[in-house]
């Protein structure tokens, strides 16, 4: 691999594509038992700026039961996941929580990419100061605009604890997958003009010279970090568009050509093998 390649956006045409958005729906104290339930498609962001808390997620496979947090920390929930604080009565705590609307529910590239919980100190992650500054001074006293701005200082938030977390995979524990593929510098150069450029007849020999790497260091560094190959993975990031340009009434014939299929006949094809049923019973099947 270079040690010479130009940085590359890693996330932009990501989030672009698939979007969250984020809703402020708590900041001050809060004491006893707090219960967040999992509901669809959405996921938590919760800044903790004073107190100490444990946290407990029940039996669930790949979150840790219990969690004691005793300092100015950012818990992300990615994915819909039930949790509880536990903060003691009376405590000197205070919180700011927005929920995390996905698009595409627990499809989104990226909530599929996280750990099922994400807890960092605030203290541990240069560069938020001043993002974290306004939006407690947004959330202290009501002002015109105030509910809105503060969604957006936590969507700033959210990208960039995202950003810390390309740059730290290990201290981040970012599991394999697409993120993991981001934090790759070779690998994310591929990775970002796959999702600028879904439409192109990609050959895996184009995606290793996009890469600057040989075809089979190339092949074998992508199964390596990002768990499958690259032609799997340019398959179900086509698809991804695809289920989001369905739900929003796009045809299939429309979309073949814009995805890199010769016609709507093979784009259903590809969705039926990977999906498990055609483009029409998967829309019938939506919510």
């Amino acid at each position: 691999m270079s040690d010479h390649l130009e940085p590359v956006d890693r996330l932009s045409a990501l989030l672009e594509r698939f979007r969250v958005r984020a809703h402020l729906f708590h900041a001050g104290p809060l004491c006893g038992v707090t219960r967040y339930a999992a509901r669809p498609g959405l996921g938590f962001l919760h800044v903790m700026r004073r107190g100490e808390m444990a946290v407990t997620h029940g039996l669930v496979p790949g979150a840790p039961p219990r969690i004691e947090v005793r300092e100015p920390s950012v818990l992300f929930y990615p994915r819909p996941l039930a949790h509880e604080f536990h903060n003691a009565p009376g405590e000197d705590s205070d919180f700011t929580c927005a929920t995390l609307a996905f698009d595409g529910g627990e499809n989104h590239p990226l909530a599929r990419a996280l750990p099922p919980v994400v807890v960092l100190p605030i203290a541990q992650l240069e560069g938020i100061e001043h993002t974290l500054a306004l939006l407690f001074a947004e959330t202290e006293r009501v002002r015109c605009g105030q509910r809105l701005l503060a969604d957006r200082l936590f969507e700033v938030l959210l990208l960039q604890l995202l950003r810390w977390l390309l740059d730290h995979p290990a201290e981040g524990a970012v599991p394999l997958g697409l993120l993991a593929g981001l934090a790759h510098p070779a690998l994310a150069r591929t990775l970002v003009a796959l999702h600028e450029r879904p439409g192109e007849a990609w050959s895996l020999e184009a995606m290793a010279r996009c890469a600057g790497l040989s075809r089979s260091v190339f092949a074998a560094s992508f199964k390596a970090h990002v768990g499958e190959t690259p032609a799997d993975y340019l398959a179900h990031w086509r698809l991804s568009i695809a289920q989001a340009e369905l739900r929003r009434g796009v045809a299939v014939k429309q979309l073949a050509g814009h995805l890199g299929y010769a016609s709507a006949a093979a784009l259903s094809r590809v969705f039926t093998q990977k999906v498990g049923v055609s483009p029409r019973a998967w829309l019938q099947q939506q919510p």
